[in-house]
């Protein structure tokens, strides 16, 4: 794998998820968050940090943020490099297939903008493609998609954002109302809630913005 295809995608993710980077410095790219360094990244996707750099929690969490994004990068910037080109009528670009399996195919596709997804039905007798659903940068959601279309993991078996979201809430308010859990409870309630934040970093985010939502008084629409 290419260093700067994955030193320069990996800096545009990180930049979306509030992080900032520095230029690349002895093969280390040094990433830093709310304004202090942080934790630096290698070509291998590896991380490392000092330890004063990540002395509370939510440092911590932001180091471990990193690492999954770096590690995600690495997966699908090596995928892409060693893809074979997408064949089919119509197409254009520089489509390349990450995965294919039952007549289902992800690809990943090079744009100005980093690299983006598409999963596709093939068409008749292989030769076309068909209900392209496109996730811009969101491998992680193009993966999902790719996983149910195909067959590889039944659509019962997977919850959506917003499920997950209503999950975690749930989770929250058993932990705040006195139930007298044991341990072995709470350790397991907490383990959602890891879970999910690790797909979901801005879940705690999202419901308070619909806890801010739902306070807002009704105001009735007056029709002539």
């Amino acid at each position: 794998m290419k260093r700067d295809t994955f030193f320069q995608e990996l800096r545009r993710v990180l930049q979306r998820e509030g992080f900032t980077t520095q230029a690349v410095q002895d093969g280390l790219l040094p990433v830093e968050w709310d304004g202090h360094p942080l934790c630096r990244i290698t070509e291998g996707g590896g991380v490392r940090y000092w330890q004063e750099n990540v002395a509370n929690l939510e440092r911590e969490q932001a180091c471990q943020r990193a690492a999954d994004l770096a590690c995600m990068v690495r997966e699908y910037t090596t995928l892409l490099e060693q893809a074979p080109p997408l064949r089919a009528q119509g197409l254009t670009g520089d489509f390349r297939v990450l995965a294919d399996f039952n007549g289902t195919v992800l690809a990943g596709h090079q744009t100005k903008f980093g690299i983006h997804f598409v999963t596709w039905d093939r068409g008749f007798r292989w030769t076309g493609l068909n209900y392209g659903h496109y996730f811009q940068e969101n491998y992680v959601a193009a993966k999902q998609d790719f996983a149910i279309r195909s067959g590889l993991v039944p659509q019962y078996q997977v919850f959506n954002q917003e499920q997950l979201t209503e999950i975690f809430h749930c989770c929250a308010d058993t932990l705040n109302t006195n139930l007298n859990l044991s341990p072995k409870q709470e350790a397991y309630i907490r383990g959602i809630q890891a879970q999910i934040e690790n797909g979901i970093p801005d879940v705690v985010d999202r419901i308070k913005a619909q806890e801010q939502q739902l306070a807002q008084p009704y105001i009735p629409q007056h029709t002539m």
